[in-house]
């Protein structure tokens, strides 16, 4: 350190005689103008081509030298529209300062965005190894500004990482580090981030995160601090912290583009930051924003990613997206139900514009989005109006169906299910030996997942379609899995068992989490005989079980109920409408022949005492039988 330190001292004072020969008051003047030019750093800030980013503000600051008989030189080199204009610029002719050969490469750098097929011809010119060879041996009288803009430019011209001019630039970088304003660092974060990983720069990279996070607080707007989050925020769990503080301090400040790219960082790695999303989807609502038609899928993608519900910001969602269904791709109609899919957000008007679209689209829309569509209305249970929409789905199936993966086949095929659209061709297709046994000893959650799907198809055609006559899945695969329902108890849950309990008085009287052949599980199951009281459960057959445990008949007017209990995530947003799995739940048991005792969450929380939840129970069940002895 003592050693560099010395070493720059020396080039200022040489630089100082050079220019300052005489003590005179200009000369003084000279002398103190070289000194603060180059022990200090100019104004600066990140990278980035995008309009309004960091790097367009640093792009715009000039970096040439002020001194006059320079000019010409810095004017040639700003004006430049060619390579070959900056490289004859080294032959001898011209008047160079320290500083020019690195503004000539920043140059050189930014033509050739444009033509990136002349970096390898430029890289082997004798004159631009000259002008590395120059930039190298002046690195001391580099300014600040200069210097990060070099290290992004180097990077950009693919120089191998073995490049001793490169690494000379890294060096430097490095040794000035702790005196870079934070907006320096920032412009390297967005600029420079990517190519330091490709370059395997680890050392750089770790101080320059180093950095970042220990003059969190030197942050003073809102691009810089969401450039710095898009870039560097996925690489430190600790500057990211900061990151987001920062962002809560300076959200007010943020447009609707920085909205959005923040919501998309956070996506991207996961974070569910629940006083940042509030604090931003506060000012989606309150703000007179105008949200572009990219603005409002990413916000729809990023809030479905991060499963955070805000009902006015969806309303919003909802209500724009709509005017702009007609300009959408199919893929963007497919990525966006999805994504409202993924947060129970129903909008009736846009979803059936949706169903619209993709008939105007029928020629060209490909089956995996069509089914993604088709999934998203299922997850719903939203059935389009329009009839030619179902038409389009078999259609599209009868010849592509086995295109799609084995896993996708399921998913769509149970999504008719659901939708109660589903034809016998297609159960056919999933139900036949060939297909389905790959999934008869899944393992994995992925693999287990798509065979209680199965299970839902299979029960479909026995209990929905009494006219198909097979293939169905074999009696072995129907024996319940002992962790397939595994699940944590709720405290609904808890709470109806107990209550259950007390009423039966027996446990011979009621069976509790029964697993069905069906693929569905029953909260719990009695038998009630005609005059309304419970039957010892294990004396009688059981069909909808996998192996029977009872040998005797239903007694005549014996009626078997089944309690299902619908949690808080089993409904719409903001609606009592079931979601599409749990109607088709519903649907099953139905079918079974049991007599359904709904218990949502919404009616269990206004009981308060024992009593109240006994009596609730007993009045539900007499409901059942008394709709039942109406029908």
């Amino acid at each position: 350190m003592a050693a560099h330190l010395v070493k720059r001292c020396t080039c200022l004072l040489r630089e100082a005689t050079r220019v300052a020969p005489a003590m005179s008051p200009a000369g003084r003047l000279r002398l103190a103008e070289v000194a603060h030019r180059t022990l200090t750093s100019s104004a600066t800030s990140p990278n980035s081509r995008f309009p309004g980013s960091l790097t367009e503000l640093v792009e715009r600051e000039p970096v040439f030298t002020p001194y006059s008989r320079f000019k010409e030189v810095d004017d040639l080199i700003e004006k430049a529209t060619s390579p070959e204009q900056l490289l004859e610029l080294t032959g001898g002719g011209h008047c160079l300062h320290k500083n020019h050969a690195a503004q000539i490469l920043i140059q050189l750098s930014r033509l050739l965005c444009e033509k990136p097929e002349n970096k390898a011809s430029l890289t082997q010119d004798a004159r631009f190894q000259q002008l590395l060879h120059l930039a190298n041996s002046q690195i001391a009288y580099i300014w600040n500004r200069a210097l990060v803009r070099l290290l992004r430019s180097l990077y950009a011209l693919a120089l191998p990482k073995a490049c001793k001019e490169l690494q000379s630039v890294e060096q430097e970088v490095r040794w000035r580090m702790r005196r870079l304003p934070y907006k320096d660092l920032a412009f390297l974060a967005e600029s420079s981030i990517t190519y330091m990983q490709e370059q395997d720069s680890k050392e750089l990279l770790a101080e320059l995160l180093m950095h970042l996070e220990r003059r969190w607080t030197e942050i003073e707007d809102g691009r810089t601090v969401v450039a710095i989050m898009m870039k560097a925020g996925h690489l430190s769990e600790p500057l990211m912290n900061r990151l987001e503080d920062k962002c809560l301090e300076l959200v007010e400040q943020f447009g609707p583009d920085d909205l959005r790219k923040v919501l998309l960082t956070l996506a991207a790695q996961n974070r569910r930051s629940v006083p940042l999303l509030r604090a931003i989807s506060y000012h989606l609502v309150q703000k007179p924003f105008t949200l572009t038609k990219r603005a409002l899928l990413d916000l729809a993608y990023a809030y479905g990613k991060l499963n955070f519900h805000q009902t006015q910001v969806l309303q919003r969602l909802a209500s724009d997206l709509l005017s702009h269904v007609r300009t959408l791709t199919s893929s963007e109609v497919a990525h966006c139900a999805k994504s409202l899919a993924f947060l129970k957000w129903l909008n009736l008007p846009l979803f059936e514009a949706f169903a619209q679209h993709i008939l105007n689209e029928a020629q060209d829309i490909t089956l995996p989005r069509l089914c993604n569509v088709v999934l998203a209305f299922a997850h719903l249970n939203f059935r389009p109006e329009q009839d030619p929409f179902f038409s389009l789905v078999h259609e599209k199936l009868a010849l592509e169906l086995t295109s799609l993966s084995p896993a996708l086949q399921v998913d769509v095929v149970w999504a008719l299910c659901v939708l109660q659209q589903v034809q016998e061709a297609e159960l056919r297709a999933i139900l036949c030996p060939e297909f389905h046994t790959q999934f008869l000893g899944a393992e994995s959650l992925k693999d287990q997942s798509t065979f209680q799907k199965l299970l839902h198809i299979n029960a479909t055609a026995q209990l929905e379609h009494p006219e198909y006559t097979g293939p169905l899945l074999p009696a072995l695969a129907l024996v319940p899995r002992p962790t397939a329902f595994h699940k944590k108890v709720t405290h609904l849950e808890k709470e109806l068992q107990e209550t259950l309990k007390g009423l039966l008085g027996s446990a011979d009287k009621g069976c509790f989490a029964v697993t069905t052949q069906y693929g569905w599980m029953l909260d719990a199951e009695v038998l009630l005989d005609t005059e309304g009281q419970f039957l010892n459960l294990r004396d009688f057959v059981a069909p909808h079980l996998a192996q029977p445990t009872g040998r005797q008949p239903l007694p005549t007017g014996a009626k078997r109920l089944a309690f299902l209990r619908w949690e808080f995530p089993n409904f719409n947003s903001r609606s009592k409408d079931l979601l599409g799995r749990f109607s088709l739940a519903r649907r099953h048991v139905v079918a079974a022949g049991f007599l359904v005792v709904d218990v949502p969450y919404y009616e269990w929380l206004e009981l308060k005492s024992e009593w109240q939840k006994g009596a609730y129970l007993k009045d539900k069940m007499r409901k059942a039988v008394a709709e039942d002895l109406a029908r």
